[in-house]
């Protein structure tokens, strides 16, 4: 049985969304495991709130591919393989590379620097150790980035294809400072981009995803070492 903390659920308009949040960020810091079942009163429990927004938030995260329904039991968390890495990491290449390049190539100074605040959110985000934080603008400024390319088709491909990427396990790396690297290169990035260097600027992007890959197997290899204990910390 997982123990988690209440991650501040309330009885608000969007309690699904609050347990969404929250089960993705215990998905995250490896406090629900890949491979184990878990019930939807089991984890009420534990956040404080009725079952019914829990198998809610449960069937968003199934349509995002992170849990499977498992008739009569609950939902599984969904493993990801090596080969899923490679896959997920080759169609963001796809997309995101070449996209930067355009971007770098049309957009103006002005409009990229808006984006400066997000880039320094992320780097203090890691090296203060809130993997939280840290997600939630890498995922703004990756979108809001894209979004510049005026295609929002691609933006909401991109962003479904990161949710279904989601860093399992994640916390262990946090916690040994192995996140600062990758945020670094959102500066570095920028700063190419900025300066209008638009190849350099997608050898950078595509050197970002392939390091992104690898903490995705290195995160998702650490979880694994620690073993069955759940953390807690859903707060």
């Amino acid at each position: 049985m997982p123990h988690l903390e209440p991650r501040a659920i309330s009885v608000q308009a969007n309690l699904r969304d609050q347990v969404a949040n929250a089960l993705r960020a215990a998905l995250i810091a490896g406090e629900l495991r890949p491979g184990v079942i878990y019930s939807a009163p089991t984890l009420a429990a534990e956040l404080g709130v009725s079952a019914t927004p829990v198998r809610e938030a449960m069937l968003d995260l199934a349509r995002e591919g992170l849990v499977e329904a498992v008739r009569n039991k609950g939902f599984r968390v969904t493993e990801m393989t090596d080969q899923d890495l490679d896959e997920f990491t080759g169609i963001r290449t796809l997309i995101e590379v070449p996209t930067v390049g355009r971007v770098a190539a049309s957009a103006g100074v002005e409009q990229l620097e808006r984006l400066r605040p997000l880039a320094q959110r992320i780097v203090t985000a890691a090296r203060g150790h809130d993997v939280l934080e840290y997600l939630e603008a890498d995922h703004r400024f990756h979108l809001e980035l894209l979004a510049l390319a005026g295609n929002h088709h691609l933006v909401e491909v991109v962003a479904d294809l990161r949710k279904r990427s989601r860093l399992f396990g994640l916390g262990s790396l946090n916690e040994t400072g192995r996140l600062v690297t990758s945020a670094q290169e959102h500066v570095e990035l920028l700063d190419l981009m900025v300066a209008g260097r638009v190849q350099e600027a997608e050898d950078c992007m595509r050197r970002h995803l392939t390091h992104v890959r690898t903490l995705w197997a290195d995160g998702r290899t650490d979880a694994e070492d620690r073993g069955p204990a759940l953390r807690s910390g859903v707060r």
